[in-house]
């Protein structure tokens, strides 16, 4: 039987007339009791993928990709769905966001090639060929992929290959309508994209460009072919301007895989060979507010040869070739190629030109081409279809007999990464959108670490100790993506960080800052400073700190959180600061080692893998700069 209410309790419900009450009294007290109920900024990242390739693109449909963009929200949003050979997968945790972003290079297009679609073939040679190999099984499709891939890189693609508007138009009008059936405000955000897929001579200039906007917006165009528009990212820029003047809506672009461009991605002149200009670089800075840091295929924050003083730079390097495998690499192109060379290159830049061209924020995602946004060392579904999980995906593409290095990629050098996190108001398109605009972003390279960072002149010690830190780091200073200039004083910034481990992940070993400068002679400098850290270690006469150990077991391929810490945080302030040098901070998180996807595969599969193969990883997360100007 139901228990009665206390008569005490009634009594207060009631007025003394016996007559309800009027709860809304309590207002007479003006007090604003919910320290959270007006809190004007993000109080928690979200997590999404603006990476995200289904078998819409070419060369995920060659090497087998069958997933839709319907299957690719699905299981972002963490629904249990059928990969392209047949396994079930999951996600851990849903995402919070995800952008599919096909290549707009004949968007759709192999689609309608696998049809046999005879507008498109036509009396074409090639096409004719590429469309039976199509329909021939894995082996033969895979080779389809790879000759669509080197057409597109020495721009010799079929004539009519990307003349079919039809049906360019028709998959993308499906895209956007799918966008906007998956999207739901507050719950999960699908975000219109495509990737714009220059490619030259091999070398990556790829932008994935992504739309703030609904679908009677993004319905009014189809995305820009680089084949139509020119390689020059001047021309997108002139695109996406043009979108806006139409539409009233937003777009910008993210460049992704330098590591993979030979050095152009971040060269100090423009595409044509002109030197830069003050417009250029505003430009820049305007459409691209953020660079993809780490993917799949590499990662590209730093590279060993650029920083020899980085311990920790020669992390899942990508530096053979070109995207295509063209063309090797060479260490006079590594400087236009990473993150961090480029941050610097920009306070130079920007010195000479009084804009910064180079001035981004950094993000991660996966640049999958599976159709599945997945990151996760445990449960990696690879690159492409074929690299779905077998025993014998491990192993490196053959050596062509007139090849005298590998310069193409794969197997086991594929990377688990990445994610981009991303600190908004709400879970929208246009709260997401407006903080990948500022750059209050941050990478890692798979967990879901969390990051906060804030740069100001009025921070203590006693505000790391703040259980919110973000509400004393608006109130007093600027979050990750932000500009402080000088104060009166000449006085070392402050900078207040903190970090959280993945609760189903590693513990952490350190947080470090990045530091770039300009020096007097106007050449530009970088240092690292571990400015928090797990454990009792110490700083040794070299300035480095030991290592945080290692409690990986390969063969089990588990690991134990004995070592590292849940959390770190701490105040932190320049001692070599100059207040006439420009600069920039960013923050770098590192967990303590874990089991790589290699390790799982292992494992599970019962193999051995060549001694040269990874087992263990140092997963980690890039937050976004913060710049000083004097």
């Amino acid at each position: 039987m139901r228990n009665k209410l206390p008569i005490a309790l009634i009594s207060i419900c009631l007025s003394p007339s016996g007559i309800a009450a009027d709860v809304t009294s309590a207002n007479k007290y003006d007090v604003d009791y919910s320290p959270y109920a007006n809190a004007d900024y993000a109080k928690q990242p979200l997590w999404g993928d603006t990476h995200l390739h289904t078998l819409i693109s070419g060369d995920a449909i060659a090497y087998g990709t069958i997933l839709t963009h319907s299957d690719a929200y699905k299981f972002a949003r963490g629904e249990q769905i059928t990969t392209s050979h047949g396994a079930q997968t999951k996600l851990s945790r849903p995402l919070d966001f995800l952008v599919v972003a096909d290549h707009a290079e004949g968007y759709g297009v192999v689609v309608e090639l696998k049809k046999g679609n005879k507008n498109l073939i036509g009396s074409n040679k090639t096409l004719q060929r590429w469309s039976e190999l199509l329909n021939k099984g894995p082996r033969h499709a895979a080779q389809v992929a790879g000759e669509i891939v080197r057409a597109q890189a020495t721009g010799n693609l079929p004539e009519g290959m990307a003349d079919l508007d039809d049906a360019r138009n028709m998959s993308w009008q499906a895209s956007v309508k799918t966008a906007t059936k998956y999207n739901e405000p507050g719950r999960f955000t699908a975000l219109s994209g495509f990737e714009w897929s220059s490619l030259v001579q091999g070398n990556n200039l790829h932008r994935v460009v992504i739309f703030s906007d609904d679908a009677d917006k993004t319905s009014q165009i189809i995305p820009l072919d680089s084949n139509e528009s020119g390689q020059d990212p001047e021309k997108l820029w002139e695109w996406m301007q043009a979108y806006e003047e139409k539409t009233s809506g937003r777009a910008l672009a993210i460049p992704h895989n330098p590591n993979l461009s030979n050095g152009i991605m971040f060269q100090t002149s423009r595409f044509n060979g002109e030197p830069m200009t003050t417009l250029y670089a505003k430009n820049r800075m305007r459409w691209e507010p953020l660079t993809e840091a780490t993917q799949i295929k590499g990662d590209s924050e730093a590279h060993p040869l650029l920083s020899p003083n980085d311990e920790f730079a020669n992390f899942e390097t990508w530096d053979k070739g070109n995207l295509g495998g063209i063309k090797a690499t060479t260490e006079a192109m590594l400087p236009g190629s990473y993150v961090r060379t480029a941050l610097k290159d920009g306070l130079v830049l920007e010195g000479q030109l009084n804009a910064n061209p180079f001035k981004f924020g950094l993000i991660g995602s996966t640049d999958s081409h599976t159709g599945l946004a997945n990151a996760e060392e445990n449960n990696f579904y690879g690159k492409h279809a074929q690299n779905e999980p077998q025993p014998n995906r491990w192993k490196l593409p053959k050596k062509k007999p007139n090849q005298i290095t590998r310069t193409k990629q794969g197997g086991w050098e594929y990377s688990a990464s990445g994610l981009a996190a991303v600190w908004a108001k709400d879970n929208t398109r246009d709260s997401i959108f407006n903080a990948m605009q500022r750059k209050e972003t941050y990478a890692t390279t798979g967990p879901r670490i969390t990051l906060r960072m804030f740069g100001g002149w009025s921070f203590s010690k006693q505000d790391a100790n703040n259980p919110d830190i973000a509400e004393v780091g608006y109130a007093k200073g600027v979050p990750m993506g932000s500009d402080l200039t000088s104060d009166s004083t000449k006085q070392a910034p402050g900078f207040l960080i903190t970090s959280n481990m993945d609760p189903l992940g590693a513990s952490l070993d350190r947080i470090q800052i990045v530091k770039g400068w300009v020096d007097a002679q106007g050449h530009p400098q970088e240092k690292i400073f571990n400015v928090a850290w797990a454990g009792n270690r110490k700083i040794n006469s070299e300035g480095k700190l030991p290592a945080v150990g290692n409690t990986v077991d390969i063969a089990n391929a588990t690991w134990t959180n004995d070592i590292g810490s849940s959390e770190l945080t701490t105040f932190w302030q320049d001692p070599e600061f100059n207040s006439d040098q420009r600069a920039f901070y960013y923050a770098r998180v590192l967990e303590i080692p874990t089991p790589r996807w290699t390790a799982y595969d292992q494992n599970r599969f019962g193999i051995t893998m060549d001694d040269d193969v990874p087992m263990v990883i140092q997963e980690r997360a890039y937050g976004s700069p913060i710049w000083y100007t004097p």
